[in-house]
């Protein structure tokens, strides 16, 4: 017998009971799990992973290496193969690699490379803060799908603005943290104020700081904005299926977007 409120309960009608019970749900409609920050964790995990391999593979200097203030950090063969590149080549005569040539991958492997140990660490801790809170507020999947639409915004930016240059960071997710967690606040009347001073100062070391993506920051900050307001503003009815669609369909246009650019490069 279970201990109860009041007297106590067989096992068989404890166990009867959670499966009638509805599960809890944050006010988006997602699991309150994200209370806990496993997707958060886990992607900070995932980032540090790859840092180490990478400076596995190219050694420590090249992952902490030069650059303002360690910010800009050297590649290495991990970030020359994940990167976000549009084309290129490595080798004198070689072949081009990027997604023109189909490694469509770097669109989603890009946002776990860092150039710098200070590049990476300054991304982990905004992840950090907003992840916990976003995640808790939107639960685990939403908050992963948000995260990772942001990236891709990220990264389609700069494959249109910059096809050629070798990019890397967390940096267009973490903006479009930034753009979702306003949105969020908005949507349930919160003070708002807080925010947007640490959004300015981002956009401002985005312009002023030399070697850093302007497209990949502004373009992951739009897709987070648009991602947020699908999943913050879906009607109560039938929110779990708009939401779903809405995720589908932006990552569907980024994807497109890709697409139409690798065919205007073979042009």
């Amino acid at each position: 017998m279970r201990p109860a409120s009041v007297g106590h309960q067989c096992p068989e009608c404890v166990a009867e009971g959670r499966r009638t019970q509805r599960p809890a749900r944050t006010a988006f409609g997602g699991g309150a799990a994200g209370r806990h920050g496993y997707v958060t964790k886990t992607l900070i995990a995932i980032n540090v992973l790859v840092a180490l391999v990478a400076a596995g593979v190219g050694g420590l200097g090249s992952v902490a290496g030069g650059g303002w203030g360690g910010l800009l950090g050297g590649g290495t063969e991990v970030h020359a193969g994940g990167a976000m590149l549009g084309y290129g080549v490595f080798v004198e005569g070689g072949p081009v690699h990027g997604v023109v040539a189909g490694e469509y991958y770097r669109l989603l492997t890009a946002m776990f490379l860092h150039y710098g140990l200070l590049h990476l660490l300054m991304n982990m801790w905004a992840l950090w803060v907003l992840g916990r809170v976003l995640e808790a507020v939107l639960g685990p999947a939403r908050f992963l799908a948000l995260y990772l639409l942001s990236g891709l915004g990220g990264s389609v930016a700069v494959y249109y603005t910059a096809p050629d240059a070798l990019t890397a960071g967390a940096s267009g997710a973490i903006f479009g943290l930034f753009a979702a967690l306003f949105v969020i606040l908005r949507r349930l009347g919160r003070d708002t104020s807080s925010v947007i001073p640490v959004l300015v100062i981002n956009l401002v070391f985005t312009f002023t700081v030399p070697g850093i993506s302007i497209a990949g920051h502004l373009g992951g900050l739009f897709t987070g904005a648009v991602a947020a307001i699908v999943l913050a503003y879906a009607p109560r009815r039938s929110r779990s299926l708009i939401q779903g669609a809405g995720a589908a369909f932006i990552g569907a246009a980024l994807i497109g977007l890709a697409v139409l650019q690798t065919v205007l490069l073979l042009s």
